[in-house]
């Protein structure tokens, strides 16, 4: 315990200074300790955003029937599917890389659980629905990068009114769309909400 010059009247300058090397070499220490400990590195946020991949069942029967294989994922040509961090599920995050509804579709044919489905076309996809904020949306000012990139064409320009406008009947959620908007823009106007996301009625699964 340190003693004080008023405390102690045989508290001396020997004892002063002794007590001033000891407090010192204890502060070196806690420093040392606390520069040296591994910092604490913030959590990334849980995105939830995610999309299935092509066509995917419903997802309480996802989550049944999928094994966490990662064949669908390896089997991904642009590798757009991803395993997801809080369950190693496959998912895809259009505002990363898209899905590009490849002719054959190499990660159905690479499910062997039936967690995704056959399906004849692109057009059968049902992965979500594109939406777009007309706020952050720059077609007005002649940007159309969207529209041309579209695999369904479920895009288009209405010159009138001078807006992106979705054809929700055409739209699969590709999320080919947000990525390119992505791209060319400072704020993302056009995403797609899942599938599993959507009211009933928004969208034929």
């Amino acid at each position: 315990m340190e003693r004080s010059v008023a405390g102690d009247p045989k508290y001396g300058r020997r004892d002063f200074l002794k007590d001033s090397v000891v407090s010192v070499a204890k502060a070196a220490r806690e420093f040392s300790l606390h520069k040296d400990a591994p910092r604490e590195q913030p959590v990334a946020p849980v995105r939830t955003d995610w999309l299935r991949p092509p066509g995917a069942v419903a997802e309480a029967a996802f989550l049944e029937r999928c094994t966490r294989c990662s064949d669908c994922i390896k089997a991904c040509p642009p590798g757009a599917i991803v395993s997801d961090l809080a369950n190693g599920t496959p998912v895809i995050f259009a505002d990363q890389v898209a899905c590009e509804l490849c002719e054959d579709f190499p990660c159905i044919a690479a499910c062997a659980t039936e967690a995704l489905l056959p399906v004849a076309d692109s057009f059968e996809v049902r992965m979500g629905l594109a939406s777009v904020s007309h706020r952050s949306c720059t077609a007005g000012q002649g940007c159309h990068a969207c529209v041309s990139k579209c695999p369904v064409e479920a895009l288009s320009m209405d010159f009138h009114a001078l807006r992106l406008v979705v054809e929700h009947e055409r739209c699969v959620g590709c999320g080919m769309c947000e990525q390119i908007c992505k791209t060319v823009n400072d704020r993302i106007a056009v995403k797609v909400t899942p599938a599993r996301n959507l009211s009933a009625g928004s969208i034929s699964l």
